[in-house]
């Protein structure tokens, strides 16, 4: 058969109109000496901005911290509402400088990076009556305190309790940072004897081939605990996986540019992971376009060049990501520097941050948008994570969806056969009507009953 012949001189037919300039914004990285911009880093450097060590010691973790650096460019009245918010806030204030640097000061209270991580008491809802502390039930499905078996094959590890910075929806709030006016922690600091009997547990269980490891944070352990956790993991002939969770990327990079020694502890656990044929990889937390800038591309780049994995894990959040535009950015940018995206969380029941919540049918309008918009293994599965523990289902997947109750009816039959687990969409996006009968105890079980028997007639 001989080989296509090809006129080089063929005329090109345009099949497609000339991409508009704008789409490929997601590709615009921010990059100069943005920091200068907030009074308190006008004269810092870029060598300094860059230092893990400086952003961990200027991050700011009380409201007078937060006015010092912004001096004038908040009203006194802002900082005051935010006081109040920490006030009724399930987790405490701990937001690094280079996350301070990208907020939109001038108008505070729109922008999506302030919205996740400084709340404003004028902008807090009541909660809806079926919100948790724990509503995934984690501690419930603890075999050991600090390791959550949930999953046949899988197993998540608490190895620490602090992060970089607190995400105010944290799904974890029952125990990561300190106690706070509305929270009294669980306990899950860093323990050789909990650590010890959580491996112990893990190689008792030959079914357990896949290990998350968080907390916390991955970012706040050192180097030498890298390296011990991924020892005791990698000698464990059951475990195949291993990720490691962080939000660092997101709020501090400059760790990864900087902190020789974790990368190099990361770097040498997947190498030799590698070895033995066994997986270890990285697992972030991007929820806006805005957390990626140029430094962000460096940091990526570097663990890039390691061999290292990133893998997203987004939070769907009000007036953060809940648009099909921002979410598509957000994935396209992902995919610009070497992250790929992989969940799309439907906001977790947690106490103190009703304002963030959106509803399942949210997430399936954006869903549906976002599909298509890019290669498949870079779109990230939407999904709700069953209160009570039924684990991470499909968003699509519902057994019976009563958009007026606002309740949707999941079922997890490799998890807990037989169970119904039910997602509660917020309040303030239910009608009036809907809402007096959440105020009213004696109206929830008739209206879950309601949406269970439906769920039950359509259940094979």
């Amino acid at each position: 058969m001989s080989a296509l012949h090809v006129v080089p001189n063929d005329p090109i037919v345009p099949k497609k109109p000339p991409v508009d300039p704008k789409t490929l914004g997601y590709r615009e990285l921010l990059r100069g000496a943005f920091w200068q911009r907030i009074p308190a880093y006008a004269s810092v450097t870029e060598e300094q901005f860059l230092d893990h060590n400086w952003q961990a010691k200027h991050t700011i973790t009380n409201p007078a911290k937060l006015l010092a650096a912004l001096q004038n460019l908040v009203s006194p009245q802002f900082i005051e509402d935010a006081e109040q918010g920490f006030k009724r806030a399930p987790m405490t204030i701990r937001v690094s400088p280079y996350l301070l640097s990208l907020i939109d000061w001038e108008k505070p209270y729109e922008d999506p990076l302030r919205i996740q991580f400084i709340p404003v008491a004028s902008r807090l809802l009541p909660d809806h009556p079926k919100l948790d502390l724990d509503s995934l039930h984690e501690q419930a499905d603890a075999p050991v305190q600090g390791l959550t078996h949930r999953y046949p094959d899988k197993a998540l590890f608490l190895a620490l309790d602090t992060c970089p910075v607190y995400c105010r929806f944290c799904t974890r709030s029952y125990a990561v940072g300190i106690d706070t006016d509305e929270v009294e922690k669980v306990s899950l600091k860093v323990s050789n004897e909990r650590w010890a009997r959580a491996f112990e547990y893990i190689r008792s269980r030959p079914e357990l081939e896949d290990i998350v490891i968080s907390g916390g944070d991955a970012y706040q352990l050192r180097a030498t605990q890298i390296e011990e956790i991924g020892e005791a993991l990698l000698g464990s002939p059951n475990v195949r996986r291993m990720r490691f969770a962080t939000k660092g990327p997101a709020v501090m990079p400059q760790k990864i540019l900087t902190d020789h020694a974790w990368v190099d502890a990361l770097t040498r656990v997947v190498e030799k992971g590698r070895k033995l044929h066994k997986e270890v990889v990285l697992h972030t937390h991007f929820n806006h376009p805005k957390e990626i800038t140029g430094i962000t591309e460096d940091a990526m780049n570097k663990l890039m060049e390691r061999g290292i994995t990133v893998r997203n894990q987004s939070v769907l959040q009000r007036g953060v990501n809940d648009s099909p535009e921002t979410m598509t950015e957000l994935v396209k940018r992902m995919g610009h520097v070497n992250v790929h995206p992989y969940y799309v969380y439907v906001h977790d029941l947690v106490t103190g941050v009703e304002d963030l919540r959106t509803s399942v049918d949210t997430a399936l309008f954006i869903e549906k948008h976002v599909r298509g918009s890019t290669a498949g293994f870079n779109t990230p599965l939407f999904v709700v994570d069953a209160p009570g523990g039924g684990g991470k289902r499909d968003v699509h997947s519902f057994e019976y969806y009563d958009r007026e109750s606002g309740i949707s009816v999941y079922q997890a039959p490799s998890v807990k056969p037989g169970q119904f687990f039910l997602y509660y969409d917020p309040l303030h996006q239910l009608s009036t009507a809907i809402q007096r009968r959440w105020a009213d105890p004696g109206e929830h079980e008739q209206m879950i009953a309601a949406a269970i028997a439906k769920a039950k007639e359509r259940v094979r």
